[in-house]
């Protein structure tokens, strides 16, 4: 997966972000920190990039993001119930005005019943609220993680355009 291809939306995010004198910070689990890379990939990104949280362990979600822990034995790391707490935490532990989680299975092993290699959650969250979805993504790993990234950058996109 080569960075370069998300040149164009990640430009666009600076631009919206910029425009609104806003920063945002990743809070990542099965993309391992791509959604950062690919931000930071961009010269300038420090104007409105300001942290990545790679959480790829439960126990990192908990300590670094304050996910409860009893949501991992409840409904799994790979649920809507923790990207949204994943993402609550990034806006409490970083200054910034977006932020955007992601969990999910990769592949190629890892798939529970209910949930296969594909299965992505994604959060995004503003002081106007938090917002997620789930992407039932085809492909090999690199595929899922690179799908994954480009999803994220879209949905801060529509969260800095708003």
């Amino acid at each position: 997966m080569e960075l370069l291809s998300f040149e164009a939306p990640v430009t666009l995010l600076a631009d919206s972000l910029r425009r609104r004198g806003w920063r945002m910070t990743t809070a990542e689990s099965c993309t391992g920190g791509l959604v950062a890379a690919a931000c930071t990939a961009l010269a300038g990104s420090s104007d409105w990039f300001e942290r990545g949280f790679v959480t790829y362990t439960n126990e990192a979600k908990s300590q670094l993001l304050g996910v409860d822990a009893a949501l991992f034995e409840r409904v799994g790391a790979v649920s809507e119930e923790v990207a949204r707490a994943m993402v609550q935490g990034a806006l409490k532990a970083a200054p910034v005005q977006l932020a955007v989680a992601v969990t999910g299975i990769a592949g190629p092993g890892g798939a529970v019943p209910g949930k296969p290699v594909g299965t992505v959650w994604l959060a995004w969250g503003t002081a106007a609220g938090v917002w997620a979805e789930c992407l039932h993504l085809p492909g090999d790993r690199d595929a899922v993680r690179g799908a994954s990234v480009m999803a994220a950058l879209r949905g801060l996109i529509r969260a800095a355009q708003t």
